[in-house]
């Protein structure tokens, strides 16, 4: 009988572990042996770490990311609708981001406490639980399975969209400020709001078909809560203890995540190395390093650097390499984890840090912008200065 290998889910920005020759020696010996006669596995998760003192903390601790996310990404909405300064190409994908991220904090992570919830106060688990998603078949389906829909088919490939979007989107924000470094006397040429928003609605359409490209290309996977991780992630159909012949579809996964995190980083190693550029060479001209005299500098200095970025740009370059790198920070632990799944360890606590730790950093980028950015920091001012002046111009 077709079985599920609990430990070896998928999360949506972290499917490599499971196309690998070595993934059946990730389990244990009596994992084995039920792999073999078709029972279902022992779970991984033991009293340490799924007790009710732990689930407790757990849903604490999402409840109060939950609180964060939102709370933190209507600032930024709200700041964008109200300031026509922040009605830029820029500011379009900011707001790009933010709704990405309170996605995650609306759907992704209430789902969770839901979920830890009803483990706690039931004793049967739900039918989105590792393992109990899908029953001996009475149809002809492959693998001899019936699986009825369940809510991990929209949460999962909800969480794996939105994680898509935030890295395509933080791209698109890198390319928007390069050209604003290297080209910024063609920059309003280049950089619309017709084609920014162009290239939101595809990298959004292009995310979430990724996203859900398992469910749509192979039959031989399914989405439920996993025990470890405790979020939606896909898991494979094993037939005859073997992982289906068309596995190698979840390395989309990974080679999407990777390549353009790659493609970032290099374009902002290009953007820095420009600035510092800049930077020297607007130093040496104060000194009067490149002229004769002083006022030769000062000439020099407005025809050497003829199409030299405004300081703006500059700082604006400088926030969206900060949100670059807390991405990649926050992406790390996922990439640890595939490793060391791949390098035959299971780490069940692990992955729970390296799910919610990406996570997290859907409210972080409110306290990026709140540090860096002036405009939004006025506009946010401007915003509880409104909301506290109205009761007084009412009375006046």
């Amino acid at each position: 009988m077709t079985t599920l290998l609990p430990n070896v889910s998928v999360p949506g920005s972290a499917a490599v572990l499971l196309p690998t020759a070595d993934c059946l020696t990730n389990i244990s010996a009596a994992a084995r042996h039920g792999l073999a006669s078709g029972q279902s596995l022992a779970p991984l998760c033991t009293l340490c770490c799924c007790g009710f003192i732990n689930r407790t903390l757990a849903v604490v601790f999402m409840l109060s990311l939950v609180f964060a996310i939102v709370i933190g990404n209507v600032i930024t909405l709200t700041v964008f609708v109200q300031t026509r300064q922040s009605r830029t190409p820029q500011g379009y994908l900011k707001v790009s981001l933010a709704i990405a991220d309170m996605m995650v904090g609306v759907l992704v992570v209430p789902f969770s406490v839901y979920t830890e919830i009803s483990l706690m106060v039931t004793s049967a688990p739900p039918i989105w639980y590792q393992g109990s998603s899908l029953s001996p078949a009475t149809s002809s389906s492959p693998g001899g399975l019936v699986s009825p829909w369940q809510p991990c088919m929209l949460i999962g490939p909800v969480f794996a969209g939105c994680t898509f979007v935030s890295i395509s989107t933080i791209f698109l924000m890198t390319l928007e400020r390069s050209v604003a470094i290297l080209r910024p006397l063609h920059k309003d040429a280049l950089v619309t709001r017709r084609r920014t928003l162009l290239l939101i609605l595809l990298s959004w359409a292009a995310s979430f078909l990724l996203a859900i490209a398992p469910l749509m290309f192979s039959r031989n996977f399914t989405l439920e809560y996993n025990e470890c991780s405790r979020m939606c992630n896909y898991t494979p159909l094993l037939v005859g203890g073997q992982l289906p012949s068309d596995a190698n579809i979840l390395l989309l996964f990974p080679a999407f995540d990777f390549t353009l995190l790659g493609v970032t980083l290099a374009v902002n190693i290009v953007s820095f190395t420009s600035i510092r550029r800049y930077s020297r060479k607007r130093k040496l001209l104060s000194e009067g390093s490149l002229s004769d005299g002083g006022g030769g500098g000062a000439a020099g200095g407005g025809g050497g650097c003829p199409h030299r970025p405004s300081f703006s740009d500059i700082k604006a370059a400088k926030t969206i390499g900060i949100l670059t790198f807390a991405f990649t920070a926050s992406f790390s632990p996922i990439a640890a984890f595939v490793l060391g799944n791949v390098v035959g360890y299971t780490w069940c606590n692990f992955s729970f840090l390296a799910f919610w730790v990406l996570t997290g950093n859907s409210c972080c980028n409110v306290i990026i912008y709140s540090v860096r950015d002036h405009r939004f920091r006025k506009g946010v001012t401007l915003l509880f200065q409104r909301d506290h002046s109205a009761p007084h111009g009412e009375k006046s």
